[in-house]
């Protein structure tokens, strides 16, 4: 049995309606076009970019980045796509004070997501910023502090809370279609090589500052450009591997669905999470003055401990998933009632535990390119902002799912579990796990505080 397009709408409005009850001040006419700024233009802020423009809300009034290369092929993009010629900067300090945005997109790096968002907020912005919420607790705790101070309102990339195949899933569940969950299962299983070989330390390009780049993060040699995102150079998409920058799998994939979890099932935060992982595919990492490696894992299982089910997460970049049905990448929520999948380009399937019954299935719908639904998001946005109410993907509630990511990562580099008060955002009787919260940034930049 397939779920109709009719139902999918129902279920969307249903979903969507529900997010609409916390309020914020400001709320603007919808004919009301926003000076609307770029902080970070590579693929994926330009995959923003490109939403924010077809919207038609936004006179783009400015683009930084300190790589000039991606900071001009974007203003070309620009001008030919919506015909405005913001002008660019190196540092967004020096763009917030020129260009006055009243909206800000951060498509950086991870390490970069806290300051600029807090300071864009700080100068009467509302932002989208890109998941996660940061690279450490403590600047997530200080991203939803400043967004609440300045009343702003501050969405996160999670697009698939408002993909039409995951809110008609979680309608679904919530309607008591899987009965009782005791488990759920969070997965990304690629395919991959051996050993991963170091690449040659090399001179930044001339049109890269890369003391910037790295800017409150430590500063690594530059390696050069990756030929893909998994193990290759540093910049421009390479970042994601090598943990002074970001935080592996886990803190990119595993935010989206870790935050599936939160939102289907309605919890807030588990009680203890233990994790475990390794390099024994691509090798220990390498640091010399000569060359390098990444040094995230390349698998890893976190388990999470919740008052009434388990979640586990798991991922890794070999093997891949031929072994198993359905898509390499989602969650299975494990209920009295069957099991659900909830995928990505497949949309998701119920295999009922009566084998009598049939199966249910609901397919995708996702936009090119890269099979998002950033632009569904971007609209949510504009109502948020227009409505004086809250987004989807409020920067409250993701902060709460890159925590899951960000404390798998802590336990897996502790070696032992972690319990988890999440009203006040500390870890119990630890003090060597709690200062693992946060860490000391390099040369003039300075720790957000709450």
């Amino acid at each position: 049995m397939t779920v109709r397009r009719r139902e999918f709408l129902r279920s969307a409005a249903l979903s969507v309606a529900a997010f609409r009850t916390l309020r914020v001040v400001g709320a603007e006419s919808p004919a009301k076009k926003y000076r609307t700024a770029l902080v970070g233009c590579g693929w994926w802020g330009n995959n923003i970019l490109r939403e924010a423009m077809a919207a038609g809300a936004s006179t783009i009034v400015g683009l930084c980045d300190v790589d000039r290369r991606a900071l001009a092929s974007t203003r070309e993009k620009v001008k030919k796509d919506c015909g405005d010629e913001p002008k660019t900067y190196a540092d967004y300090r020096d763009l917030l004070a020129k260009e006055s945005p009243e909206i800000v997109i951060v498509g950086t790096p991870d390490h970069w997501h806290a300051l600029p968002t807090i300071a864009a907020v700080a100068a009467g912005a509302h932002v989208y910023v890109e998941k996660p919420v940061g690279h450490t607790i403590g600047e997530g705790a200080a991203m939803v502090k400043a967004a609440r101070a300045a009343n702003r309102v501050v969405q996160v990339g999670t697009h698939r809370r408002i993909s039409p195949h995951n809110v008609s899933a979680r309608e679904f569940v919530q309607t008591g279609k899987l009965g009782k969950i005791g488990m759920v299962r969070t997965f990304v299983l690629y395919g991959g090589g051996g050993p991963e070989k170091p690449r040659k330390n090399v001179e930044p390009p001339a049109e890269v500052d890369w003391d910037f780049w790295c800017g409150p993060a430590p500063m690594r040699p530059f390696n050069g450009s990756p030929d893909n995102p998994w193990g290759g150079g540093i910049h421009p998409r390479g970042f994601r591997q090598y943990l002074d920058y970001a935080n592996g799998t886990l803190g990119d994939w595993g935010v989206h669905w870790l935050d599936q979890v939160l939102w289907i099932t309605g919890e807030k935060w588990p009680r203890k999470v233990f994790s475990t992982g390794g390099r024994p595919i691509k090798g220990p990492p390498v640091l010399t003055k000569d060359e390098q490696t990444s040094d995230a894992p390349d698998h890893q299982v976190a388990t999470y401990e919740f008052d009434g089910m388990t979640v586990q997460w798991e991922h890794r970049g070999f093997a891949g998933n031929n072994a198993e049905k359905g898509e390499n990448v989602g969650c299975y929520f494990y209920g009295t009632e069957g099991t659900l999948h909830v995928g990505w380009q497949k949309g998701w399937v119920f295999h009922p535990s009566d084998s009598k019954k049939p199966e249910v299935r609901c397919e995708a719908q996702l936009n090119l390119p890269d099979h998002q639904n950033i632009r569904e998001l971007w609209a949510d946005f504009l109502g948020a902002i227009r409505e004086g109410r809250r987004p989807v993907c409020d920067i409250e509630e993701i902060h709460r799912a890159t925590n899951l990511s960000l404390l798998g990562m802590l336990s897996m580099k502790l070696g032992r579990s972690v319990a988890w008060d999440g009203a006040k955002d500390q870890i119990l009787n630890d003090p060597d796990a709690n200062r693992l919260l946060r860490r000391e940034y390099r040369g003039p930049w300075k720790y957000p505080e709450v």
